[in-house]
């Protein structure tokens, strides 16, 4: 196949960021071989023909996104010429290597300053004043720079402004002018960064420099680290902004409550970077029991315990891990989704920065299962102190026979590879992850066949989120029974919620199944600014829920039954004073900008639904909340993937409870 190379040649530091992301993501990719580079000279004759054919392209494509990654780490930017060499290196057509490119927002095809702050506006920001602090960037900054690629308008402004149309993640693409002169720095807004424990909150893009976020963010805070001069550790102060353990965990600061924790116990107590300590608390012990179990054991047990699954959908774990271990094709995956994207959601990110290890055993509990040599982590990449544990903890777990082959000598092959995602919701999804881990653009597939029968590559796979996973361990440790006994019959077990907003002590909070919401909040020390005009449950993909509500059991069955989901765990009380329709439109902006744009109902339903919503606002009410009906409608009946399906629940609820009406309570 001719690859139609562009004749832009690539700069000696543009060929060395491709060359080290290759050489290190390749080697120890499980059965895949490098191609050659084509020569020194860069030859694309020569290249293509050491790629040896489809077959061999195929074998390499999914270190496409890592060799992206790596060239927008080291240059702040993906140029022509880079993109050229990275299409010789894979074989990968140029053409699609650029639509990967341009698809995620983390990543810019278009020339921008080193240095990029991404400042979260998203909903739990906004109430934390996120607008002040945008205000301010401007004066000092200058305007946020949007353009080139999926970008948007700011959203900042006041409500009705930032109406921008473009592709999926595009609310952080930064900065569309070329780089002029001695300007080396910007700021762009950002959909939900999940740190809303800490909020506001800003990701920074630094070139040459390992990223690292700030929250509770300031404008001094900011402006120093995007001047701060480069090369710096990654312990410097904008890595130490990053919200402590206890901050983040409120349960881990009081003995009484620690000692009752399950799925955070080791939160506060065992160092993060240490595997010693690790064992020391109990660590590597669920996959010894597991490998005592066998197979068939660890699965009866899964049986009796009921878990659930985390992410949203509460798929029954142990139907999927059976389907996986019985599949006749080979070879099996497992793949940990944290690609935890959801706006007010942040419980994945606060177990993978306090206790890596467990993730990493519960993954090999899952191959030892399925009969899975290699799993997969795919990691949010706006997560970057989370990312460096996890790349810390997979080395030490190499190290300490933890990973590889005759995994602590039990006798089973297992090792696991670590994959940034790039800014895009969608890839939350299931099958849109397949394809960005692939080398693809991160849309979703149409289902049937289902993951467990042609999953990642084409095979079965498992594939859980980062909590549904941590549950394997209590689970082959105690037993099953003893699992489910906790909870409700049809809601088993612990469940971590992620508590922001209006409430005085945010953070991420372990309670079993069947605690009403009313309690949740009072163990988070109750709500601030008197009792909530409304509570956001399941992130902008939920609903929101009025006082009549606050008693609800927190379980799948009695929120189903209330019309309403737990989803991904958010909790994000409203005080009486909210501005409902500036919060709505930013959940509208959000599925606006985070479509992937491959189905019709969800690509046009979420511009007309945002179009409507501003002149709703307005005061034409009669015909927008009919027209709203019936987007909401042909959107959760037509889109092929649940981000049309629920793109309009949080408005529609909204309008249920009144929310949006200007002589409302709080309007």
């Amino acid at each position: 196949m001719d690859l139609h190379l562009a004749a832009a040649p690539p700069t000696g530091a543009e060929r060395a960021a491709v060359d080290a992301v290759l050489a290190s993501v390749g080697e120890s990719s499980a059965g895949n071989t490098l191609p050659a580079t084509g020569g020194a000279s860069g030859d694309a004759s020569a290249a293509r023909a050491s790629v040896g054919g489809t077959r061999a392209r195929h074998r390499v494509r999914h270190l496409l996104l890592p060799a992206l990654h790596g060239v927008q780490d080291a240059l702040g930017w993906i140029s022509p010429a880079a993109l050229n060499y990275i299409s010789e290196r894979l074989g990968v057509p140029p053409a699609e290597a650029y639509g990967v490119a341009t698809f995620y927002s983390l990543l810019s095809t278009t020339e921008q300053p080193p240095r990029v702050a991404h400042v979260c506006d998203d909903i739990a920001c906004r109430g934390a004043g996120a607008l002040q602090l945008c205000g301010q960037l401007e004066q000092r900054l200058g305007p946020a720079h949007h353009g080139g690629g999926p970008a948007k308008a700011a959203h900042y402004d006041a409500p009705g402004h930032g109406t921008g149309a473009g592709g999926a993640g595009a609310d952080r693409q930064a900065a569309g002018a070329a780089v002029a002169g001695a300007e080396r720095t910007t700021w762009v807004t950002s959909p939900c960064l999940g740190l809303c424990e800490a909020a506001p909150a800003v990701l920074l893009q630094l070139a040459g420099d390992p990223g690292a976020t700030l929250a509770p963010a300031t404008a001094d805070a900011v402006c120093t680290a995007l001047h701060r001069p480069a090369a710096r550790p990654a312990a410097g102060p904008a890595s130490a902004a990053t919200p402590p353990a206890l901050h983040s965990v409120p349960q881990a600061a009081d003995p009484a409550s620690a000692a009752r924790l399950t799925l955070l116990r080791r939160v506060g107590r065992a160092d993060p970077e240490s595997l010693s300590d690790y064992r020391r608390h109990g660590g590597c012990a669920a996959l010894r029991r597991a490998v005592a179990l066998g197979p068939d054991g660890v699965l009866r047990e899964l049986r009796d315990s009921r878990l659930q699954g985390r992410g949203g959908a509460a798929f029954p774990t142990a139907a999927k891990w059976e389907a996986v271990a019985g599949a006749a094709a080979r070879p099996h995956y497992v793949v940990c989704n944290a690609d935890e994207s959801e706006p007010g959601t942040f419980k994945d990110r606060v177990v993978m920065e306090q206790d890596p290890f467990a993730v990493i055993e519960a993954l090999a509990i899952g191959g030892f299962t399925t009969g899975a040599a290699t799993g997969y982590l795919y990691i949010r990449g706006e997560y970057p102190l989370a990312t460096r544990r996890l790349q810390h903890a997979i080395g030490q777990a190499r190290d300490w026979g933890l990973l590889g082959r005759d995994v602590m000598g039990l006798g089973f092959d297992f090792d696991v590879e670590l994959r940034r995602g790039a800014g895009a919701y969608i890839c939350g999804e299931e099958t849109a992850l397949f394809n960005s881990l692939e080398g693809f653009r991160g849309e979703p597939r149409s289902k049937p066949p289902y993951p467990t029968e042609a999953g990642l590559f084409g095979k079965p796979t498992a594939v859980n989120n980062v909590e549904t996973l941590i549950n394997l361990l209590p689970i082959v440790l105690g037993g099953g029974r003893a699992y489910a006994a906790a909870g409700t019959d049809q809601s088993t077990g612990p469940k971590l919620f992620c508590l922001s907003g209006a409430v005085a002590r945010p953070g991420v909070y372990e309670v079993t199944f069947g605690t009403t919401l009313r309690e949740l909040l009072a163990l988070a020390g109750g709500t601030t600014g008197g009792e909530p005009r409304a509570i956001l449950l399941g992130g902008a993909a939920g609903s929101f829920v009025g006082p009549e509500h606050f008693d609800l059991p927190l379980t799948f069955e009695d929120t189903r039954a209330a019309g309403t989901a737990l989803g991904s765990g958010v909790v994000m009380p409203f005080a009486s004073g909210t501005d409902f329709v500036d919060v709505t439109r930013r959940i509208a902006q959000f599925f606006r900008d985070e479509s992937c744009g491959q189905c019709v109902p969800c690509r046009v339903g979420t511009v007309r639904q945002e179009e409507a919503l501003q002149r709703l606002a307005t005061g034409s009410a009669g015909a927008e909340r009919g027209l709203l009906a019936d987007l909401a409608q042909v959107m959760g009946d037509a889109s092929i993937c649940g981000l049309g399906h629920t793109a309009a629940s949080a408005l529609q609820s909204a309008l249920r409870l009144g929310l949006l009406d200007r002589n409302g309570e709080g309007q």
